[in-house]
């Protein structure tokens, strides 16, 4: 599982991580030049090759900046609409193309005996404390380091025993619907080491909060984060560069969980993303 290195191979479309080379919808006699590969469905993603320092803009707004070496990526949020016109502009002109956006297969997940201030909190101490964790995890969130880690592709972060949950099920608390599940939840053992994806830089790295128990932000370059809560133990802290493989934390049950296992989530920006699109092998069984 730890093995597995690059994109999705059963994915729509293979990222390429060499030179770019000309694919079916590149765009055509632009300046500059656009390659666009990934997995064009809803909780998905493209990563782009262009002009170095090139703009990127996503249905005519500006999003990010492709790195030094020409990489950028876009996020599809697991609500996102049909289709995205994605375009480059530098001083010697732009290029664009609009893909086409699958919908994604969304499940409902029930999950009930959760003490009630894990599902409607209304304790004023405890809403001040995760309100306070809140603005932390903004900040973190908020990360925007110079890089293109992702280019690369992810690896499991953890050796599970199963998929207990996939992303973008409707989640229903104690009976009460809340928002979708933005994870994908991996069973395995308290104390199961966890290690980092991919490359990136560490945006937050805490223990004890109310929600997600142990908790690691890293930062893969242009927005990109990867989310792991209900750690039992944190290895790294904020500010601290990371490599694919390396040991972050461990697996827990901490925080809003009914028992051990790693909610791991993906967010590009203000988009949610299924972080298992983007593993090489992403087949696993529930």
């Amino acid at each position: 599982m730890a093995g597995d290195q690059g994109l999705n191979r059963r994915g729509l479309l293979a990222v390429l991580v060499g030179a770019a080379l000309p694919l079916a919808f590149s765009a055509r006699a632009a300046a500059p030049g656009l390659t666009l590969n990934g997995r064009l469905e809803q909780g998905g993603y493209v990563v782009g090759r262009t002009a170095p320092r090139a703009d990127v803009l996503v249905d005519g707004v500006s999003v990010t900046q492709s790195s030094a070496d020409g990489w950028f990526m876009v996020g599809f949020d697991r609500d996102a609409p049909p289709t995205a016109e994605i375009t480059v502009q530098t001083p010697d002109g732009a290029a664009s193309h609009r893909v086409a956006i699958a919908p994604g297969t969304f499940d409902v997940q029930r999950i009930d005996g959760l003490p009630p201030s894990q599902v409607t909190p209304d304790d004023p101490a405890l809403l001040a404390r995760i309100a306070a964790e809140g603005a932390r995890k903004a900040a973190g969130f908020s990360s925007r380091i110079d890089g293109d880690f992702f280019r690369t592709g992810f690896i499991w972060p953890v050796k599970a025993t199963r998929r207990s949950s996939s992303f973008g099920g409707q989640r229903i608390l104690n009976g009460e619907p809340k928002r979708p599940h933005y994870g994908v939840d991996l069973a395995a053992p308290v104390g199961t080491p966890v290690v980092a994806p991919a490359a990136g830089v560490v945006a937050f790295a805490e223990t004890g909060l109310h929600f997600e128990g142990g908790l690691i932000l890293i930062d893969h370059g242009q927005g990109l984060i990867s989310a792991y809560l209900h750690l039992s133990r944190v290895d790294v802290a904020a500010g601290q560069s990371v490599t694919q493989g390396q040991r972050i934390g461990a697996v827990g049950k901490e925080g809003r969980a009914t028992g051990p296992h790693l909610c791991w989530r993906l967010k590009w920006r203000d988009r949610n993303l299924d972080p298992s699109l983007w593993v090489a092998d992403a087949g696993m069984r529930h």
